[in-house]
């Protein structure tokens, strides 16, 4: 899995969408201005818009994609503010540039379609019965909200302020963040709201492919990066230019600072974005960020 999202990053990786997290809050305001559009003038704009599966069918195809625009928690708009301001955006943000841009559009938009598969599921399994309740049921709010939850795999030491007062990791605000959804999913199915829970798993679902993909990803959390430094700047005196018999390395990463020495099945290229001469290894060319 890791190889093949490897391969897709290294054909496709120049169109990844940067500052994405930036377009997708851009979604929710045009989603928060048409809501209140239709609730002063009674237009039914975004009922045009949502993820309908019956109307899809039917060829209304935009749907696919117009439903991203209903914003996370519609009609509370001070919540809205503050959750992008101290949460989806920083949040967002920093998981891009550690990843890279192009991993991180494959996350958001692996939610996106494993919520539209739900959508579809839902209509075949319910016989088209509660297709007029998408706009209700078919958000981005929870694959906004599995940004946190990669973000927590990531730094799970990283220490926030809850409620602005109270310290607490990462790691133990995923562990209540899935404690919540956990009893979301059970609430809903006692009461029978069952298709509410569609995107709820969908969005668990991304996030358990995403860890499966990349395992790997501690090499990116800071105290491995910054372990990894210190030894190869403590390993340079030594020799770690040269390797066991006296060879130079022509090439040198700018992030691990691996060279073709250490396993000659690695590959290096200069970053053409990067301002100077700055080589990388195939780990880290599409993941690193660019130095202006």
């Amino acid at each position: 899995m890791r190889n093949f999202i490897d391969n897709l990053e290294r054909r496709y990786g120049k169109y990844g969408i940067p500052n994405l997290t930036m377009y997708m809050i851009a979604c929710y305001v045009v989603g928060y201005i048409l809501y209140y559009i239709d609730t002063s003038f009674q237009m039914g704009i975004l009922s045009y818009l949502s993820l309908n599966v019956s109307l899809i069918l039917r060829g209304q195809i935009w749907r696919l994609v117009t439903w991203i625009i209903y914003p996370p928690s519609t009609g509370n708009f001070l919540l809205f503010v503050i959750s992008i301001a101290f949460f989806y955006y920083p949040l967002g943000n920093h998981l891009e540039r550690a990843i890279g841009t192009f991993r991180y559009n494959l996350y958001i938009f692996g939610g996106i379609i494993l919520t539209i598969i739900g959508a579809f599921i839902l209509h075949f399994i319910g016989g088209g019965a509660y297709d007029s309740l998408s706009g209700f049921i078919f958000t981005t709010y929870y694959i906004a909200l599995s940004v946190f939850l990669a973000f927590a795999m990531l730094y799970p030491d990283m220490q926030i302020l809850l409620w602005f007062v109270i310290p607490i990791k990462m790691k133990w605000m995923a562990i209540v963040y899935l404690a919540i959804m956990l009893y979301t999913i059970i609430n809903y199915l006692r009461i029978g709201f069952w298709f509410m829970i569609i995107p709820i798993v969908a969005s668990l679902i991304n996030f358990g492919l995403f860890y499966l993909a990349t395992k790997d990803l501690s090499r990116y959390r800071p105290k491995e990066v910054k372990r990894r430094r210190e030894f190869y700047r403590a390993m340079e005196p030594q020799g770690r230019a040269q390797g066991n018999n006296g060879q130079i390395s022509k090439h040198k990463c700018a992030i691990c600072g691996r060279t073709e020495l250490d396993s000659p099945d690695l590959e290096f290229r200069f970053c053409s974005k990067c301002n100077g001469n700055y080589e990388y290894c195939q780990d880290h060319l599409f993941t690193h960020t660019h130095v202006q």
